[in-house]
């Protein structure tokens, strides 16, 4: 009916403002889905089916607003007080499950990397800061050298992908391949609206996006720079994902997305 055909070309336009945001394609997939699986469709009284649509897509609205707080109850149980956090660059819902546990009483300590080129992992380190967690930056590059004295990663998530694994910020990859030769556990902090259809085998199989990096004059301008925003993390180096549908193992990932889509 005309009424999906709006909120479909509604969603493409949306995707449009950020071609490559994997997340935003899939939230607005799952919205779709969430707001059209209904005999509201069916209803020949257009005031009704609109008041029906509304309430679905609030709902759906209200349920990934609640999501959050779902993963940081979840997640907060593998903080333990004495423990040392690895982070990458800021993510709001591993934020969420460290406050959980800095609010539980538990002491524990926190490294972040500084999340190069946008520097994010500053943003993280100064809303640790407040929360009186002691935290420590280190280098993109320093995350071998300083794993040997972390218990656990704990890193959000762009997309969880079919097979379990992740795509999210550049350097989770190496993040992950540290943690597994040193045994550290690898846990992934994820809203279930960023479960995204896609199967990636390598890091060219995922949607391209690089953000601008200036070496300044000293680099020859003939010299290319190759500075993606992303890689892919495969479902082998990943523990364990908190989100607001449980505490999933990565090969349970499958089994969710076909209940999210179908």
């Amino acid at each position: 009916m005309g009424l999906e055909k709006e909120l479909k070309d509604a969603a493409a336009s949306l995707q449009r403002c950020n071609p490559t945001a994997i997340s935003l394609k899939a939230g607005c997939e799952l919205f779709l889905r969430y707001t059209t699986r209904t005999s509201a469709l069916e209803i020949d009284d257009f005031h009704k089916a609109k008041k029906r649509l509304i309430e679905r897509g609030q709902h759906f609205s209200e349920t990934s607003k609640r999501a959050r707080a779902t993963i940081a109850d979840l997640g907060e149980r593998f903080v333990r007080s004495g423990d040392t956090v690895l982070c990458h660059g800021h993510s709001r819902v591993v934020l969420s499950v460290l406050r959980r546990a800095a609010s539980a009483g538990k002491q524990f300590s926190v490294i972040v990397t500084e999340g190069r080129p946008d520097e994010t992992g500053l943003i993280m380190a100064r809303l640790l800061e407040e929360l009186r967690v002691p935290v420590t930056v280190i280098l993109d590059s320093g995350v071998g050298y300083a794993i040997e004295r972390v218990d656990l990663v704990l890193v959000g998530a762009e997309a969880v992908v079919e097979n379990g694994g992740v795509i999210n910020k550049l350097g989770t990859y190496q993040i992950a391949l540290a943690a597994k030769a040193h045994n550290v556990p690898v846990y992934v902090a994820a809203e279930s609206y960023k479960f995204a259809r896609l199967y990636p085998l390598s890091q060219r199989d995922m949607p391209l996006e690089r953000k601008q990096l200036d070496f300044g004059p000293l680099l020859p301008a003939s010299v290319t720079i190759d500075n993606p925003s992303r890689d892919y993390t495969p479902a082998s180096y990943i523990s364990l994902l908190f989100t607001d549908l449980g505490v999933l193992t990565p090969a349970a990932v499958s089994d969710e997305l076909i209940q999210l889509y179908s």
